[in-house]
């Protein structure tokens, strides 16, 4: 306890220093005199509403010399006396609060300081959905296939080799992107127009997810380019927000044409084949999760993205058969089989791979009545009217006769548009033609409108 007091006074009388060389004071004390409190500025306002001779004489002089300056045409200087100045468009007065001002002087970015984003006690307020989430991950680790691995050269191999089609396709691309911002190194970098030219259709299955990070600048919009070739629709946007807790500090690493500092990074899912969250819930679990990772920064060198994706994954797409290129010695995870050249060995035989989903429970994770009752689920959509009934729900289409609804056929007889005797009702000529639409008893208690030509002799 005392160590950590210790840190405390030592970041706080840091951050009086940093704040004191922003504000123009030579030392921590002379905070005071810039940084007003709210009873120093009561008191200023209360000392200048009182009479002139109320004012002490060492004031007066003061004004006569100042006068006396400028008359001799020497400009006095002017102190700044409070940090109004400095918090010009920021919500707060008090500069504690500025996260943003905080992130200049220390460092440290804003989104350090949001509270319960890991995964352990992300859902300590919520024991429905923390019960939910332990549910799933049993689930899962249960149904998990073996972890199985591939190395190759994903240039020279054709994805149409493994004979297997996937639910879900995680990529992580080698971009150079990583190299100038992060450091780190792989063996080779890949450039968009090779990684476009990836045969990806030729393991998707028919309906299937794909995830690819994309970086943070130029991946975006070829990333968009590489799932509509694919054939893939893009459906969601994954955000890895990149705190620097552990190492606070300024990003030196800017990219050349970068205006701010960034510190986030992009995940886009696509989606092949018809898939409705309403319908498929074999298939997916949908609102599980949400499409923002707050994660520490890697340290310099490191390639790995945060696990949190591959938990995302698994909880939204409930298919067991999962591919993740550009695999690593670090990713290989159970349910998984992952292709790269940085992996060590492989063990990938297409048989025994093949026979994982041979038999029980198949190629979906099923699940459980529990879980089913536990995971949110979309509105149910409105139950649809039958086809004798027009927008609105009135009563029968207009002017038509629907055969096989309520024995109304052509030539049948009378027919109604909003109830028994609302508007609508034709009749029908003895030729089994349906006239055109007429009026009913609705309005003004006429009767029945008789068509033109009705009576007239055959």
């Amino acid at each position: 306890m005392a160590d950590k007091l210790k840190t405390l006074k030592e970041r706080s009388q840091l951050r009086k220093q940093l704040l004191a060389q922003a504000l123009g004071v030579n030392n921590p004390g002379g905070l005071k005199t810039v940084l007003k409190s709210r009873e120093d500025i009561e008191d200023e306002e209360k000392s200048s509403k009182l009479p002139k001779s109320s004012v002490h004489m060492g004031s007066k002089s003061k004004s006569f010399f100042c006068l006396q300056k400028n008359l001799e045409g020497e400009e006095d200087d002017e102190f700044y006396t409070d940090s109004s100045t400095f918090l010009k468009g920021t919500q707060s007065a008090n500069p504690h609060n500025d996260y943003c001002q905080n992130h200049v002087d220390t460092g440290e970015r804003p989104q350090n300081f949001i509270r319960d984003v890991g995964l352990a006690n992300r859902f300590e307020e919520y024991p429905k959905l923390r019960e939910l989430i332990r549910l799933k991950d049993e689930l899962i680790s249960h149904t998990n296939a073996p972890p199985m691995y591939l190395k190759c050269d994903l240039r020279q191999f054709d994805l149409s080799e493994l004979d297997s089609k996937f639910d879900v396709i995680l990529i992580e691309p080698p971009l150079e992107e990583y190299q100038r911002t992060r450091g780190a190194v792989y063996d080779t970098y890949w450039s968009w127009d090779e990684i476009e030219r990836l045969s990806i259709p030729s393991v998707a299955a028919q309906r299937s997810f794909l995830w690819i990070w994309c970086g943070n600048a130029e991946g975006l919009e070829r990333g968009r380019q590489c799932l509509k070739t694919w054939g893939f629709r893009r459906c969601e946007d994954i955000c890895w927000i990149m705190t620097n807790i552990k190492n606070p500090g300024h990003t030196k690493n800017l990219e050349p044409n970068s205006i701010f500092q960034r510190t986030k990074e992009h995940c886009l899912m696509g989606i092949k084949g018809t898939v409705k969250r309403s319908t498929d819930g074999d298939f997916i679990h949908a609102n599980v999760d949400i499409d923002l990772i707050i994660d520490d920064e890697p340290q310099y060198g490191t390639k790995d993205k945060p696990i949190e994706m591959f938990h995302i994954v698994e909880h939204f797409c409930l298919g067991r058969r999962r591919l993740h290129l550009f695999g690593r010695d670090s990713t290989i995870r159970p349910g998984w089989l992952s292709l790269g050249t940085e992996l060590s060995s492989s063990n990938y035989d297409h048989e025994v791979y093949s026979g994982f989903f041979n038999k029980e429970p198949g190629i979906v994770t099923g699940c459980t009545e529990e879980i089913e009752r536990l995971r949110p689920k979309s509105p149910q959509p409105k139950s649809k009217q039958g086809n004798n009934f027009d927008r609105g729900g009135r009563g029968p289409s207009r002017g038509r006769a629907m055969r096989g609804h309520g024995g109304m056929d052509r030539g049948s007889g009378p027919m109604f548009r909003g109830g028994h005797l609302g508007r609508g009702m034709s009749g029908g000529r003895g030729d089994g033609r349906m006239l055109s639409r007429g009026r009913g008893f609705g309005r003004g208690g006429r009767g029945p409108f008789r068509p033109r030509g009705m009576n007239r002799p055959r």
